[in-house]
């Protein structure tokens, strides 16, 4: 299924994209898409089979803005360096365990929301990331087969980043990570089931109309499943949690001088193979 919520901010409804391309209103049926939903094997086969005989009632898409997927996100965590050639792009050691870092949830937005350029900013930063969505309780997971029964789905996911923030004003990433609207996230939660290998994935991003990021998820230092059996060593993952799981080469930061980093004006657009895809108009915070 294609899960995702449309309407005004803070006021989305949850809503399917059936086989036909057509926009289904789900709130009839569920309250919204959240981890309680995701969670909840016994209302997803009623969505399911209320799509199936298409008893859903349709939903004018026209003009209708598409928020985040999921409601209610406790956390995003991210993982850094995950690509190979982004490792090698930007001249750092492949690392011997993921690299972890978090993202406040009120960084989130819908897909095709506007992308606010932090004021001071000189080096804003995309990246084109595979999401993983929980959805089941995760702790101290011990193999493969366990952390993929965990995840509920997935969605395309744009870590933007501010890279004189993050590297050059001391402490962690944090204040590269966390500025407002920094988490684009949609259109749609595509469940587990239709993502037989989430490492066979093609990943791209385009600055202007400019192909600057064409990658796939094959390139991965840690997969999906490790990822996820890796981080339920240290925090406890809930239904609901994000995992943003690494962007492959090509952003920014790895090109040569001088470096073309985002201004207000640009337009980035971004998709992965049956996820979606986004675009964002950027301006000034």
């Amino acid at each position: 299924m294609k899960l995702l919520r449309v309407g005004k901010v803070g006021a989305e409804r949850p809503a399917l994209l059936d086989e036909a391309g057509v926009l289904r209103d789900l709130s009839g049926l569920v309250p919204d898409v959240d981890g309680a939903l995701l969670a909840d094997d016994a209302a997803l086969a009623r969505v399911r089979a209320a799509a199936a005989a298409g008893d859903l009632p349709v939903l004018d898409a026209t003009g209708l803005r598409v928020g985040p997927p999921v409601a209610r996100i406790g956390k995003v965590v991210c993982i850094g360096l995950n690509y190979h050639d982004h490792a090698r792009e930007t001249g750092a050691a492949t690392p011997e365990e993921p690299i972890i870092f978090m993202k406040a949830p009120d960084t989130v937005v819908g897909p095709d929301d506007t992308v606010l350029v932090p004021r001071g900013s000189v080096k804003t930063d995309w990246e084109v990331e595979l999401a993983v969505v929980i959805g089941r309780t995760a702790r101290y997971l011990e193999t493969d087969d366990q952390a993929l029964a965990a995840v509920a789905g997935y969605a395309v996911a744009h870590d933007v980043s501010e890279r004189a923030f993050q590297i050059e004003r001391g402490g962690q990433w944090d204040k590269g990570k966390n500025c407002e609207t920094f988490n684009p996230l949609g259109p749609w939660l595509v469940t587990a089931d239709e993502v037989p290998d989430p490492q066979a994935l093609g990943v791209r991003l385009w600055v202007n109309g400019e192909l600057k990021q064409d990658g796939t998820t094959a390139e991965q230092i840690f997969p999906v499943a490790e990822v996820v059996r890796y981080v339920s060593q240290f925090m406890t993952l809930y239904p609901g949690d994000v995992i943003n799981t690494g962007t492959p080469a090509g952003v920014a930061m790895g090109q040569p001088e001088p470096k073309p980093y985002l201004r207000a004006g640009d337009v980035v657009e971004l998709e992965i193979d049956g996820l979606g895809r986004q675009r964002q108009e950027l301006r000034s915070a």
